[in-house]
């Protein structure tokens, strides 16, 4: 099937010639030169090498201008190299400070700028280097950036990044220490995802024995993003070992990268001042024979290396333009909401006042939408699940109060009555009805009053019910801990999104935390009010669920007991359902009437044990109900509101509004930050919205490497 014609670029005798290619090329630059580089991964052409591995020869081969060749000189600062065609012949050089600099620096070094139709560039480089502080001994490499623009008519549309070179021993020039400095800065340009690694590996050097391959191996181990470069294959023994590895590696058979191989003849010291022309010429010849001759010509030479430098370049922002994109307005949201938490710089009482009733009335709000249930805010679900869930307050007491119920059915009674009896291994808290009832006759005995023999004193149920929920202090105890610390991780969360960092550490500590303490205590007041009428105390109760309860339990051991009672009268007949119409009628009414308990400790016992399990049934669901709305929803939840209410900060004196809402250093310093970063990135969003417009056919344009963009990616297509 014929390949579909690309309709994003247009190309000409083998160079790039389309406007808009320049254009999109352009806007990186323009983006990067900004500084957006610090805050977004800007899709760029990296040059990395060993020392000596001849890529100062690789970007005079693509230029066609002399750089600094030296054999025993290296590039100490990253270069960008921005080239376009242009029928006019020029020159543009000026350094771009490291954000680390003094502001002083870097009104210095921006001042550092040539602009001529013709230049020396070695010359400009060594007066970069003298601006840098590089001519002294205590600097060897700096952070700073030397940009060189260079337009004509025979120039490509490409930018590519050149980089110092790697090494490892150290000499009277540079130190082991600056070796680990030019790793550290080559590799930090490595790591980003978005940067195409050109790695120039030297033919006239072991290949183990080079960095540079091993570095792009370890951070791009797919090869997706890395093209290898072959210099100086001309020092290379014809028929040798060393020369078959070379063309081999050349044609993607060992180390092998996604985006493939290229080789270059660099210009040699002896052929240092050869013109362009000639360097071409000389290369193609050698090219043209021996072994090179059988690889495919868009992998030899400077000419066929700058069409597929544009071309990877270009493929490489398409593709990355809708996630630069982003990026830029992730970074521009993150940076209006951290101001937006800052506020105003605020500089007197008024301003600072001001500050801490528009984060107070932010407060309230999200807090009362917060217990309210009304998470419609981006604030509840512009999180993860397990973010966005701790800032749902009313859920996360609506949840606990539930699990407290069941925790209060299950584990709040002491003992746990069965009416048989417990094997060895069950817990602890299992008793049978006999065992009970001795302890229970041990109560009645100590708490004897002046009662008939079997009845009870009244207090008897009074001490059994105490024992019995004798566990509800520390589930409520507990629940009171859970209700409080899901508050103040709502708190935090809150503040967090509507102050700074410095505010809402002095809100929490001045306004906040005193008036909590104060929740806490008359939650922890409230808690033992509710609680301590049943842990001492005569029992009280209305209900009239008490006397059915005892009822229902009385009935149920009747039942049973009857049970019971026909299966020993009838034997086998009963459960074989083939009773004999023959047996003693007086026999079985003597056996069904015969309910008389003859103890009457162990009656009055049963009928304790009774009144004081239907007496607990009945409070547990009261206690339940009133910890729940009394106690957690009355004391603390309706209490949060209230906690940063505007009033609260009109009370503060004037004192006390400077302490919590004066603006640190720290904080005018991230202002400033945010401010310029933000400036950077509205202005990087505006370059790059030139090339964002919606899809104008169902047809999607091809990439340059044939394969089909998303839709997504269509909107930053690039018309002819």
């Amino acid at each position: 099937m014929e390949q579909p014609v690309n309709p994003i670029i247009h190309y000409n005798g083998g160079q790039l010639q389309s406007q808009d290619h320049r254009d999109l090329l352009d806007v990186i630059d323009t983006l990067r030169s900004r500084g957006i580089g610090r805050y977004v991964d800007l899709p760029q052409i990296i040059v990395c090498g060993d020392q000596s591995s001849g890529k100062s020869s690789v970007l005079e081969a693509i230029s066609g201008l002399s750089f600094p060749t030296k054999d025993n000189l290296c590039t100490r600062f990253a270069t960008e190299l921005i080239l376009r065609r242009n029928p006019v012949v020029g020159v543009d050089i000026h350094i771009i400070p490291s954000h680390d600099r003094s502001e002083d620096e870097k009104k210095e070094l921006e001042a550092f700028h040539y602009r001529q139709e013709a230049l020396d560039i070695g010359h400009v480089v060594e007066a970069a280097k003298q601006a840098m502080g590089l001519d002294s001994s205590n600097k060897v490499f700096s952070t700073d950036i030397l940009r060189i623009e260079i337009s004509g008519p025979t120039q490509p549309h490409l930018t590519m990044v050149d980089l110092p070179g790697l090494f490892l021993a150290g000499n009277k020039d540079q130190s082991e220490d600056d070796a680990t400095v030019v790793e550290t800065l080559v590799l930090s340009y490595m790591r980003k995802p978005r940067s195409i690694i050109l790695a120039v590996v030297s033919a006239k050097s072991d290949f183990a024995l080079q960095q540079v391959t091993r570095h792009a191996r370890a951070l791009d181990p797919q090869g997706v993003r890395t093209l290898g470069l072959i210099t100086k294959p001309d020092t290379l023994d014809v028929g040798s070992d060393s020369e078959r590895f070379y063309v081999e590696l050349a044609q993607n058979q060992d180390v092998k990268f996604r985006l493939g191989w290229h080789v270059l003849r660099n210009r040699s010291y002896v052929t240092r001042d050869a013109s362009t022309i000639e360097r071409d010429q000389e290369e193609a010849e050698f090219f043209s024979t021996g072994v090179w001759a059988a690889l495919d010509a868009s992998q030899l030479g400077v000419a066929t290396l700058r069409t597929r430098l544009s071309n990877v370049l270009l493929d490489q922002i398409i593709h990355q333009l809708p996630s630069v994109l982003h990026n830029v307005e992730t970074g521009i949201y993150e940076c209006e909401d951290k101001l937006s938490k800052l506020g105003v710089a605020r500089s007197n009482i008024l301003e600072q006042r001001r500050h801490l009733i528009q984060i107070s009335t932010s407060f309230t709000t999200m807090m009362g939408a917060s217990i309210d249930g009304n998470y419609t805010d981006q604030f509840f679900i512009n999180t993860s699940n397990l973010d966005q869930y701790p800032k749902r307050l009313r859920a996360v007491i609506q949840n606990t109060l539930l699990d407290f119920a069941e925790h209060m059915r299950n584990e709040g009674h002491a003992k746990i009555i069965v009416d048989y009896e417990p094997s060895a291994e069950a817990h602890s808290r299992y008793i049978s009805r006999s065992q009970y009832t001795e302890q229970v006759k041990s109560v009645m005995r100590e708490s004897r009053g002046r009662e008939l023999p079997g009845s009870y004193n009244p207090f008897t149920v009074a001490e059994l019910f105490s024992k019995q929920c004798k566990p509800w202090g520390g589930l409520i105890h507990d629940l009171g801990n859970r209700a409080l610390q899901s508050a103040h991780i709502t708190i935090s969360a809150i503040l967090d999104h509507v102050a700074d960092e410095e505010t809402a550490a002095g809100v929490t500590y001045a306004i906040i935390n005193p008036h909590m303490e104060e929740v806490k205590e008359a939650l922890k007041a409230k808690l033992g009010e509710i609680i301590r009428p049943h842990l001492s105390g005569h029992p009280i109760t209305y209900n009239h669920y008490l006397t059915s309860n005892v009822q229902k339990a009385q009935d149920a051991r009747k039942r049973g007991e009857m049970e019971k009672r026909l299966m020993d009268f009838f034997g086998s007949k009963l459960s074989n359902q083939s009773i004999n119409h023959h047996f003693n009628m007086k026999s079985l009414l003597d056996s069904l009437v015969s309910n008389t308990e003859p103890d009457m400790d162990k009656y009055s016992c049963s009928m304790a044990i009774d009144m004081m399990e239907a007496y607990y049934k009945v409070t547990l669901k009261t206690v339940i109900d009133e910890v729940s709305v009394l106690a957690i929803e009355k004391c603390l939840i309706q209490k949060l509101p209230q906690l940063l209410s505007p009033d609260a900060i009109c009370n503060l004196t004037d004192e006390e509004v400077h302490l919590i809402a004066a603006e640190s250093q720290i904080s005018v310093a991230q202002r400033k930050r945010l401010n310029e970063k933000l400036a950077v990135l509205q202005s990087g969003l505006a370059q790059l919205d030139k090339f964002k417009k919606g899809p104008t056919s169902a047809t999607l344009p091809n990439s340059l490497d044939g394969t089909r963009l998303s839709s997504h990616e269509e909107l930053y297509a690039i018309p002819c």
